[in-house]
């Protein structure tokens, strides 16, 4: 395993993600079995402390695009500002969205269409998103996660305020989709790697990259609807489970996704103004970490500076001139010890 490629291929925008996700997800699990008694604000720490991120990286951004207008003429640099200022005004809406939720759930004195409205606005925007990263070859997967779901969050909206008495399997239709194509896409990295395999044509790094795809997508997306229909199994009455027990495939998927940001290369080099990669900004940062770095180790050596001394030196091999045995017809190289049979003589006989 190459540590070094892992981290320069390393993601902290996704990995910031994910790890507050879980922590969500754990505090919220903890809060809905009653082992916690914190308040809904409390339990969505994680959730602010994400977007309070999102939004003094974009702010820091913008700060040093308006003070260096010399930076705007670096290659691509105007499509990665404008990119972050689309995933920074999608972050908002749904900071909105979130805020309203632990309203609703703390009060409770207004219909959740209400607070689902900021949703309701990211869809259309993340589809505009879309296009825009489409035709500027960018990957926008948040973008693309609002706009599929536009049909499941007016199901769900309709049936917290009782507009539809449709049971949870049914509102949850758009999802099922979503994870049949999810359920897709796994099949087809797992032919495709079993195709790589019985292949002979392949090279064995191809084979482990394509491996290595197949493993990551089935234990992000089978524990994930795992976690689906566990869920939909509680909420429809199934008092023998607990939400622990229901949040444990979440969690298994959200430590996959943490573990494949560090062979994942993007992220926007606008976000808090660093412009470059993440880990040449801390290693800039903190120049001590490559003092220890560049630091290697020999495990193989003595301690002992005596008895390193008393080592003794190998003399190099004498060379061998090339020699040619005419009763054998061996050839001698210089690299003794490895012989070579000169190749047969062709003899074409000639037509009178």
């Amino acid at each position: 395993m190459n540590l070094r490629g892992l981290f320069q291929d390393f993601n902290p925008s996704k990995f910031l993600i994910y790890s507050c996700l879980l922590l969500f997800s754990v505090l919220l699990s903890l809060r809905l079995d009653g082992i916690i008694q914190w308040s809904y604000w409390a339990v969505f720490t994680p959730i602010w402390l994400w977007k309070l991120l999102v939004i003094f990286g974009a702010s820091v951004g913008t700060g040093v695009w308006a003070h260096n207008p010399q930076y705007r003429a670096e290659g691509e640099t105007c499509v990665e500002f404008k990119a972050m200022l689309i995933a920074v005004g999608l972050h908002v809406l749904l900071l909105m969205f979130e805020v309203l939720v632990c309203d609703r759930v703390t009060r409770g004195n207004y219909f959740w269409l209400l607070v689902f409205m900021p949703l309701f606005f990211v869809s259309p925007v993340s589809v505009a998103a879309c296009v825009w990263g489409f035709r500027h070859d960018r990957s926008l997967e948040l973008e693309v996660l609002c706009s599929v779901n536009i049909l499941q969050f007016i199901f769900i909206a309709l049936k917290l305020d009782k507009i539809i008495e449709w049971r949870w399997p049914v509102v949850c239709v758009p999802l099922w989709i979503l994870m049949s194509f999810l359920c897709l896409v796994v099949l087809y990295y797992i032919i495709w790697s079993v195709l790589f395999l019985r292949s002979i044509d392949i090279i064995a790094e191809q084979r482990r990259t394509h491996i290595t795809m197949a493993i990551s997508w089935m234990t992000i997306v089978v524990p994930l609807l795992t976690f689906e229909i566990l869920l939909i199994h509680k909420i429809e009455g199934a008092d023998n489970l607990n939400f622990v027990c229901v949040f444990v495939p979440l969690w298994l998927s959200l430590l996959t996704l943490m573990a494949t940001t560090f062979g994942q290369k993007g992220g926007n080099h606008w976000w808090f103004g660093i412009r470059k990669d993440f880990c040449h900004f801390l290693l800039e940062l903190l120049p001590f970490l490559r003092e220890y770095g560049n630091v290697s180790y020999d495990l193989q050596r003595s301690e002992d500076p005596e008895a390193v001394e008393d080592l003794p030196v190998p003399e190099p091999p004498p060379k061998i001139a090339p020699m040619f045995h005419k009763k054998t017809g061996v050839v001698i190289t210089q690299s003794p010890g490895k012989y070579f049979v000169p190749p047969p003589k062709l003899c074409i006989d000639m037509p009178d």
